[in-house]
């Protein structure tokens, strides 16, 4: 017929105040926004994230809450586009492009706010995204792996919030730490900055970008019994390539953090 059906999603209005306390980051609200609406919270929905806290986030943090839009659901993730994000765009295309800004009188099926001073350092259990904990209630869990990058916290920033905290320091021993920048441009700038080269002097072993085992690809797919604390953005059952593995995710503070006890640690204790 040269015709689609789409239907139109319900808008979902998510309004961020005050700001993230330190070593906690966009990943900690997002897995703690899927943990209070559910994993089915935004079925069909276009979340559209806003306020004063939105404004204050750099554009590597606003992409986490995109990212793990999907993981609550939503048909798609949207933050009111501001100032920040036409440098952000100016710096990588010569493309005119309109900034699309909700209008006054929007009307959202659902609305809800968010203190980011209220948010703690979390993690999501096997073996759904949902499945939300605080990161000091499972300081019992033992680690073999630790995963930090991938599209959901593999760009610049969020490399630099591991070097900050690994910086001087070697991994646990016996436990695996790899490392995978999203993009050619982020692992280009992490090397030219000795990020990479900290990183490796921690006991890292640095990929090439891409997503590596969180699709159950390639280097660091798990073995039967062994537990990864990821920074990607799914822990389903056998996503890393093995149906007898716990997946467990976190932000890269918190990633970086485990990775020098070897257990699941709150990066504001070390």
């Amino acid at each position: 017929t040269g015709e689609l059906w789409l239907r139109v999603p319900e808008s979902f209005k998510i309004e961020l105040t005050g700001k993230l306390d330190k070593f906690i980051t966009p990943k900690d609200l997002a897995l703690s926004i899927i943990g209070e609406i559910g994993a089915d919270g935004a079925i069909y929905k276009s979340v559209e994230f806003t306020g004063q806290g939105l404004l204050d986030m750099p554009i590597a943090g606003r992409m986490v809450l995109s990212n793990l839009s999907a993981e609550m659901g939503a048909k798609a993730g949207i933050c009111v586009p501001d100032d920040k994000v036409v440098e952000w765009l100016k710096g990588r295309t010569d493309v005119n492009f309109e900034l699309v800004l909700p209008d006054a009188d929007a009307e959202y099926e659902r609305e809800l706010r968010f203190d980011l001073g209220e948010i703690e350092a979390v993690i999501a259990r096997p073996h759904t995204v949902d499945n939300i904990d605080l990161a000091k209630n499972a300081a019992d869990v033992k680690l073999d792996q630790v995963l930090i990058g991938t599209c959901t916290n593999g760009r610049i920033e969020d490399l630099h919030a591991a070097r900050e905290i690994l910086e001087g320091k070697k991994i646990a021993k016996g436990l695996r730490l790899l490392v995978f920048p999203a993009s050619r441009e982020v692992y280009i700038q992490a090397s030219l900055d000795g990020t990479l080269a900290s990183l490796a002097e921690s006991g890292a072993t640095i990929m090439n970008p891409g997503c590596g085992p969180c699709l159950g690809a390639h280097q660091g797919v798990m073995a039967p019994g062994e537990v990864t604390l990821s920074t990607a953005n799914r822990n389903f059952k056998g996503r890393m390539g093995c149906a007898d593995a716990g997946i467990y995710l976190a932000s890269p503070y918190t990633a970086a953090a485990s990775a020098i006890t070897g257990h699941i640690t709150d990066p504001r204790s070390i």
